[in-house]
């Protein structure tokens, strides 16, 4: 069986890292599985981009920045400017050679000029067997990559929040109706990458309207042996961090963006201080990813930053240095961050939004607090930081991962799906 997975980019976001660890996982069991992608930076066995010379390279911009362009004049606040995606621009890929070819399209993150809404319909009106990896709600709502609290999407979107002039009959609206029409028919298993997008997309009209619609709930892959727990003196001295401190770890790809909610960890953080003076001394932050100095003046504790981390050795070594990484965003689905960390053996304090509280359980790998609750997120920092036990909370992080999310137990599922598809089954299981 030939499987095909199409992702916008290689190594570009959450969706791309577990897009291609599912790729490997696939391929060492024997799968005969590729990926197309707009353009590839790392590469690999079985990774083919669309682009592949420089002279293509213009085309790929215009159709990015068209994309991005016809959203800006409708869009609420430029905060919210990669929040919704029109799906207008992108590349006919259904003539490709690997399309054409494969016996299941496995479809994962497609945005940004990558495949249109158009595209998209050539892509499925080929009548092959299509999954859906659910890595955000883009593909089943009116254009948000997540809802936040709005649930128009349930119906049929309409009045967006993240639209200047929204209505009844807006560009959210439109799309949601367009989407209900391109899957109607369609032969399309959705996975969620948690329980909860599972139940997300078990309640849009796009999905309900589908005949025969079939979710399934399959957690990422992660590479185990790379992440794993292991010395905690080394890591400090590969990232030059002080040996005798405990070290809170915070990290995004852009730690300004509102969904990863910033603002909550820096009250939480001055709460923790008033809540245990004594950590003054004791604790330091330690930050990456882009604006990651921008924290410095805001919090009670030294800030060490760590801009761009280059490898994903070098993101183990990270966790593995930290006492607790912290994640305290406001919309998510199953953060591979929250993933690594367990591997790592590293607890995670988190707000138990999306797929975060099905992979951390509470007190024993780390610490959930309620949306937004930000005296309940620092008692939680407050536990995994001063409290006993932390060799047992270590080894409970590690087994989740090592339970539901290795690349063997995933792949199997992803297989198992597969099959279903090639023998005409269907069977709702969110």
């Amino acid at each position: 069986m030939k499987v095909l997975h199409i992702n916008t980019s290689d190594t570009a976001g959450g969706a791309a890292v577990a897009a291609v660890r599912l790729l490997k996982a696939l391929r060492a069991l024997g799968t005969e599985a590729q990926m197309l992608t707009m353009e590839a930076t790392a590469g690999g066995e079985g990774i083919v981009p669309l682009i592949h010379s420089p002279l293509q390279k213009p085309g790929q911009m215009v159709r990015f920045l068209a994309e991005a362009f016809s959203y800006r004049p409708r869009e609420r606040g430029r905060v919210h400017r990669f929040a919704f995606s029109p799906g207008r621009f992108g590349y006919d890929i259904s003539r490709h050679p690997l399309v054409r070819q494969a016996d299941v399209l496995h479809l994962h993150w497609i945005n940004q000029g990558f495949v249109s809404l158009a595209t998209l319909r050539e892509l499925v009106n080929l009548g092959k067997p299509v999954v859906w990896t659910l890595h955000d709600m883009w593909p089943f709502t009116g254009g948000c990559h997540y809802s936040g609290e709005c649930l128009r999407f349930v119906a049929g979107c309409g009045q967006c929040p993240l639209l200047k002039k929204s209505g009844e009959n807006d560009a959210s609206s439109r799309q949601h109706a367009q989407k209900r029409i391109i899957f109607q028919d369609a032969r399309v298993v959705w996975v969620g990458c948690s329980q909860w997008m599972s139940k997300q997309v078990g309640r849009s009209g796009v999905v309900k309207t589908q005949l025969g619609h079939d979710i399934r709930s399959v957690f990422n892959p992660i590479d185990t042996k790379l992440f794993s727990p292991g010395s905690r003196e080394e890591a400090r001295q590969v990232f030059r961090l002080p040996p005798q401190k405990k070290l809170l770890l915070f990290g995004a790809a852009n730690v300004n963006d509102p969904r990863k909610g910033i603002g909550h960890l820096v009250q939480a953080l001055h709460q923790l201080n008033r809540l245990v003076p004594s950590l003054r001394e004791e604790l330091e932050l330690v930050v990456f990813g882009k604006n990651a100095c921008k924290l410095k003046l805001e919090v009670p504790y030294v800030v060490n930053p760590v801009d761009f981390v280059e490898t994903q050795q070098k993101m183990a070594q990270l966790y593995r240095a930290a006492n607790v990484f912290v994640l305290p965003s406001l919309q998510d689905n199953l953060p591979n961050t929250v993933m690594e960390s367990l591997a790592c053996g590293t607890p995670v304090s988190a707000f138990g939004v999306g797929g975060v509280s099905e992979m951390i359980e509470h007190l024993e790998s780390g610490a959930l607090a309620p949306l937004g609750d930000d005296a309940a997120l620092a008692k939680g920092l407050s536990y995994l930081l001063t409290s006993p036990g932390s060799e047992e909370r270590q080894v409970n992080a590690r087994s989740f991962v090592e339970k539901y999310c290795t690349p063997e137990v995933v792949a199997s599922q992803y297989l198992e799906i597969y099959q279903s598809l090639k023998n005409g089954g269907h069977a709702d299981e969110y």
